[in-house]
């Protein structure tokens, strides 16, 4: 088949890489984002696909709008059979689906109808489920509402952070995809409506949902800080009230006020039981373990963690 694929995102960069090396059908070009403002000198680069897709040598387009009637133009003159979609950030309109005989499938890391939306890897982790998954489903009107084509369940470690579990979902994707679009070469197919009556729908994560409220349990507080490794990470305020990331703890016994330190290795009481502090980063400073934070960053038992 002939096959347009559409990301932008690095969770779609295992997929892409799978369709070529599988070899068994023509991958003949790929959508992705315009080339954005990046670190602190606001240089534009290139997206996580784009960049690999330009390595490969894949005939490229990186449309604003992607229902704009030139995109349109541009698409219809790839002849897919196929388009598929992998984290790609902009919404596709019947015009382009309707393009391709076989419609598009999209790769969606979570057992839909559950987490429909953005985020739907840091949402499970948030939530303290111990199984997630991935949906390959038929894109719809509404996102993530589409026909289910594949799905499977995938473990989540109870120390995976969501960069961690990304990065193992990205490569159970595309093995799934893999095997789905075999279901289509061959016309096997199987599609099944998504209940709504199950369907959970997650908001964006905003950075305020990184600030630690000391006054929820350490269970909780454990899973947001996982969920929130890498983006928008966690963070309190020490006593001198300058910002502390936290990007790794373990739950402790301990008792005492929300935020309260207990001892001098940076266990802190929350809600219900404690967490040990065990990898931080203070402001303008690399990630450390608490050990290294604390030879130049004393924190004494009593002080109260904002």
């Amino acid at each position: 088949m002939r096959i347009v694929f559409m990301g932008s995102a690095e969770l779609a960069v295992p997929s892409l890489r799978a369709l070529l090396e599988a070899g068994s059908d023509d991958v003949v070009g790929v959508v992705s984002q315009p080339d954005r403002p990046a670190g602190r000198k606001r240089i534009p680069t290139p997206c996580a696909l784009k960049a690999f897709a330009d390595k490969q040598g894949l005939h490229v387009m990186t449309p604003e709008k992607i229902g704009a009637p030139e995109s349109v133009a541009a698409l219809a003159a790839l002849k897919p059979d196929l388009l598929v979609v992998v984290a790609y950030g902009q919404y596709i309109p019947s015009t382009i689906i309707q393009l391709a005989p076989m419609e598009a499938i999209n790769v969606h890391p979570s057992l839909l109808p559950k987490y429909r939306g953005s985020a739907p890897i840091q949402w499970a982790i948030l939530n303290g489920d111990r199984v997630t998954g991935v949906s390959i489903i038929y894109l719809a009107k509404k996102m993530d509402t589409g026909d289910i084509l594949k799905q499977e369940t995938y473990p989540i470690d109870p120390d995976d952070t969501s960069a961690e579990l990304h990065d193992k979902l990205a490569k159970f994707g595309a093995g799934l995809l893999l095997n789905a679009i075999d279901d289509i070469r061959s016309g096997c197919v199987t599609r099944i409506a998504q209940d709504d009556s199950e369907a959970i729908e997650i908001r964006k994560l905003t950075k305020d949902d990184g600030e630690i409220d000391w006054s929820l349990p350490a269970e909780k507080l454990r899973n947001r800080i996982r969920a929130f490794n890498p983006w928008p990470g966690s963070f309190c305020m020490l006593s001198n009230g300058e910002p502390l990331k936290v990007w790794k703890a373990q739950i402790e016994p301990g008792d005492g006020r929300p935020g309260e330190v207990l001892d001098n290795q940076l266990l802190i009481s929350t809600g219900s039981a404690a967490l040990r502090l065990e990898e931080v980063q203070p402001v303008g400073r690399k990630r450390m373990a608490a050990a290294a934070f604390l030879n130049g960053h004393p924190v004494s038992p009593g002080q109260v963690l904002g």
